[in-house]
């Protein structure tokens, strides 16, 4: 059962539960998100507000052709939605889960 199910279901997963290969896909493909230093750098901004591609480029000091390519790769992970504003497109995180994951990762190695 996927976890799309589960959730839908009102279920969580059981800690002596196998793990289905969309679950781990999905889970695997989280964590190369954030694995990648200028992925984490766009999520962080984008849980402080919501932003423009230009707007995170000037930000964060990238080409735009960047923040363009990470936000496509996020964005088919539903890591990140955008809404339109005439002609700009403004992007903000889309996953509450995932940014509390990555801030107790920043909070933790900040600690050490």
């Amino acid at each position: 059962m996927s976890v799309e199910n589960n959730k839908a279901k009102g279920q969580e997963m059981k800690e002596t539960e196998q793990l289905d290969e969309e679950t781990l896909f999905v889970v695997s493909q989280t964590f190369k998100a954030l694995s990648d230093p200028t992925r984490i750098r766009i999520l962080h901004l984008l849980c402080e507000r919501e932003m423009s591609v230009n707007q995170i480029a000037d930000t964060l000091e990238l080409r735009q052709s960047t923040v363009s390519h990470q936000l496509r790769f996020l964005k088919n992970l539903r890591l990140v939605k955008y809404r339109r504003a005439g002609t700009t497109i403004f992007y903000s995180h889309d996953d509450e889960h995932v940014i509390d994951l990555l801030q107790q990762t920043i909070n933790h190695a900040l600690h050490h």
